[in-house]
């Protein structure tokens, strides 16, 4: 008698990476670098025209997009991506993450609602990175 076993990876389901074509890739890898560097990712791949970061098995990169398609500048409320949302280790964090965003001059979205913006017990800060792409960090309930 055979008793097949079915192994199935932890990893099975999440995200592997993520890739995002961006305007400037300087101001993107200033921006990016900073914030995902914060949040515990480390520099993983980096070339003339891109740069990613990792944490565990999961990176994102990063992309210069050609001159011919910078024509139509992103919007978050066209078809595709609406935004990006990451892990907070706290409410603290978040705030103090709030704090670093503003003295590097990014734009807080909602601030008349912040840090309650997503609801009464959603704690998070959102803005937006150099090509407007809606961002959000999330404290645990």
């Amino acid at each position: 008698m055979t008793i097949g076993i079915i192994v199935i990876r932890r990893s099975t389901g999440l995200l592997h990476h993520i890739e995002i074509y961006v305007s400037d890739i300087k101001r993107t890898v200033d921006f990016w670098g900073w914030f995902l560097e914060e949040l515990g990712y480390t520099p993983f791949q980096d070339w003339e025209s891109g740069r990613s970061w990792k944490m565990g098995d999961t990176y994102i990169v990063f992309v210069q997009t050609e001159d011919r398609f910078l024509d139509i500048p992103y919007h978050r409320c066209r078809v595709g991506l609406n935004h990006l949302a990451f892990h907070a280790s706290s409410r603290q964090h978040v705030d103090e993450m709030t704090n670093k965003l503003i003295e590097k001059g990014f734009k807080i979205l909602y601030p008349s609602k912040h840090p309650f913006a997503g609801g009464d017990d959603h704690f998070a800060v959102y803005f937006e990175d150099p090509d407007r792409i809606k961002v959000e960090l999330v404290a645990p309930k």
